[in-house]
């Protein structure tokens, strides 16, 4: 079906023309027609910026006639009020300036380009100083991560009822190595008389091996001469964001959405 517009030179025109294509991309159809070509021939000149959609349908099919042409057929437009379009007005470019105009247009880019682009130039004060704001920022990232820490709860066993519990505690703190502390301690009953000793102790995990502990120190003259073994009671990793509530001593740990219950001594 033909459309019709009037006089599209006159203010009168172009407020008609940009109401009509408020909610439309062309003319006629979706694509652009020799019925975008015919009301662009239309208009004398360039649209005001006034006219939003009329500018923004203008300076649209003005490109797509620079660079690659208009093939479709379109519906069929007249225009009444303003002068005949003519046939050589509509007809499209040839494909061959087509593919000149668009060729000459990227050599110019290119050319363009290669002027900005100084390989040999030397260093601006701003380039010096992104490239050092990226190494220091590549070295934080590269950083190594802070260890992780465990607490331990240790039974230390002696060899009868007649082992002498405050020189075994003092042998076992004698015990002095990058990444532990000893923690708090107290004597529990065994039976027949003979009492263990718990004793807690915090260790960074990539210096202090439990085992190594054990076998290499605790277990070792001369401190075997009152211990005679020892035992991992408890091993629990120590989180890194901890919220104490109550006054029961509790302690919930939230740690990668588990919920983990640690009671400490």
């Amino acid at each position: 079906m033909a459309v019709t517009f009037f006089d599209v030179n006159s203010a009168a025109g172009l407020k008609k023309l940009d109401d009509y294509l408020l909610s439309r991309s062309y003319i006629t159809g979706y694509q652009a027609s020799k019925d975008d070509i015919t009301v662009h021939a239309a208009l004398s000149k360039a649209p005001s910026s006034e006219f939003v959609n009329v500018s923004r349908w203008y300076n649209h099919i003005a490109a797509l006639l620079r660079i690659s042409g208009v093939c479709g057929e379109g519906s069929g437009v007249t225009i009444e009020g303003s002068a005949p379009v003519t046939r050589e007005a509509v007809a499209t470019p040839p494909v061959a300036d087509t593919k000149a105009s668009s060729s000459s247009f990227y050599a110019s880019a290119a050319e363009d380009d290669d002027d900005d682009v100084d390989l040999f130039g030397e260093e601006t004060e701003e380039e010096k100083k992104a490239a050092e704001e990226r190494a220091a920022s590549i070295k934080a990232s590269t950083k190594k991560k802070e260890s992780g820490k465990s607490s331990v709860l240790l039974d230390v066993k002696p060899w009868d009822d007649e082992t002498d519990m405050k020189k075994l505690e003092e042998a076992v703190r004698s015990v002095h190595m990058e990444g532990l502390l000893w923690g708090a301690s107290k004597l529990v009953a065994v039976g027949y008389g003979i009492k263990k000793l718990q004793i807690m102790m915090t260790i960074v995990d990539d210096l202090v091996s439990v085992d190594t502990l054990i076998e290499e120190q605790l277990t070792v003259e001369p401190i075997n001469e009152y211990v005679q073994s020892c035992d991992i009671v408890a091993f629990n990793k120590i989180c890194k964001y901890i919220c104490r509530i109550g006054a029961c001593g509790c302690v919930f740990c939230f740690w990668r959405h588990d919920l983990r219950h640690y009671i400490w001594f």
